[in-house]
């Protein structure tokens, strides 16, 4: 071997044979493999292991992307690298290229959640403040879409440079599906998992523009502000409670057990009977009379509940037997004027159904006594 082969030799040795790539970080999710000068002998070997891309960018433009497999690097398999003029000096010459290896595999253990309070309207609180938090699974899903739009030329790519791009996106997603679905507060926790497949949805949409693909999204918890959780926990109590009257007589029994306790032998035990009978029938009376005072008028005047018809105090919000709204919308009679409650199908002054009718020919509604569509002109029988 003559001495100019012999210097050629170590030249070609100092290029790169093996391109592969181990992570033990588990975050990472781009690395560009450290090539000497960009340039990779002719014949070397890459190594893409499961759960791995490789793709080759060229004079600045992704070449080609490699799945899991063993590789040669020559002019067989890397048409593409050919294509573009990699090989514009013979096999022999090094191929001066970058490589980028991309983790396809699944990142779990995503965190997301509400930095500020979202409003939203509900049907029973009216505005309520909502704060949520949960977790999300992700994955590169184009590889080359994410080095253009979202690795650039970063030579070290990890899920912290961008997780909080994806948490903003996250929240906006969750308050636009939380609004379309329009779930009571009261019910939010019996649907975290409809929830969360309605925002990966969503948020598919967006992330696909990144490369991007969530694979699983969870919702952990909604929190209420505190005012509205002591309201459900009172609603709660007032259920628990049922039949007051059979309440405020175990109360007074209790007040019996208590006065037949107090020391002080027989003399002192039918004292305490006594003032136990006493004290008892004292709050059975009080409660009945405060009862009959809400439902008999006098110095109280009540509305009944438009949910149970029971007699509730003029001015509450809650009723105090089922927790309905007292609150209720009035709408007029479509026909006689007459103040209905909202939802009601028929007026009780006049008997007409409530429901508009609508123009045959192209479905808009008409007003009572119409005789043709403010619309398109069709002739109609008068409503």
């Amino acid at each position: 071997m003559s001495f100019f082969d012999k210097v050629k030799e170590a030249a070609m040795n100092q290029f790169i044979e093996v391109i592969e790539w181990l992570d033990n970080t588990g975050d990472t999710i781009l690395y560009r493999f450290p090539v000497y000068q960009q340039e990779i002998k002719n014949g070397a070997q890459l190594i893409v292991r499961e759960s791995q891309a490789a793709v080759f960018v060229f004079e600045g433009q992704a070449a080609d992307t490699f799945g899991p497999g063993r590789y040669t690097v020559d002019g067989g398999n890397t048409p593409i690298l050919s294509k573009l003029g990699a090989w514009k000096h013979g096999f022999n010459s090094p191929i001066k290229s970058e490589v980028y290896f991309v983790n396809t595999k699944q990142f779990t253990d995503m965190k997301w959640g509400t930095a500020n309070p979202i409003m939203l309207r509900d049907a029973d609180f009216g505005i309520v403040r909502l704060r949520a938090f949960g977790g999300y699974s992700m994955r590169v899903s184009d590889p080359q879409t994410f080095i253009k739009e979202v690795a650039g030329t970063n030579a070290h790519f990890q899920t912290e440079d961008i997780d909080e791009q994806l948490k903003r996106g996250i929240v906006t997603e969750f308050s636009d599906a939380v609004a379309e679905m329009k779930i009571p507060a009261l019910d939010l926790a019996a649907q975290y998992k409809e929830l969360g497949e309605a925002i990966r949805g969503k948020i598919n949409e967006d992330f696909k523009t990144y490369g991007l693909e969530v694979t699983k999204f969870y919702v952990e918890n909604i929190s209420l502000p505190p005012e509205v959780e002591a309201a459900m926990d009172k609603r709660a109590s007032m259920g628990a409670l049922g039949d007051a009257n059979k309440y405020m007589q175990f109360q007074a029994a209790d007040a019996l057990r208590d006065a037949a306790q107090n020391e002080g032998g027989g003399a002192g035990l039918g004292a305490g009977l006594g003032a136990g009978f006493a004290v008892g029938n004292q709050m059975v009376g009080a409660f009945s009379g405060a009862q009959q005072g809400q439902q008999g008028g006098g110095q109280t005047q009540t509305i009944p509940c438009p949910s149970c018809g029971k007699a509730n105090a003029v001015g509450t919000k809650f009723c105090g037997d089922c927790g309905g709204k007292m609150e209720v919308a009035k709408v007029p009679c479509v026909k006689c004027g007459a103040e209905l409650r909202e939802g009601a199908k028929f007026c009780s002054e006049c008997g007409s159904t409530q429901e508009k009718a609508k123009c045959a020919n192209c479905q808009a509604e008409l007003a009572p006594g119409t005789k043709f569509c403010a619309e398109c002109g069709t002739k109609t029988e008068a409503v």
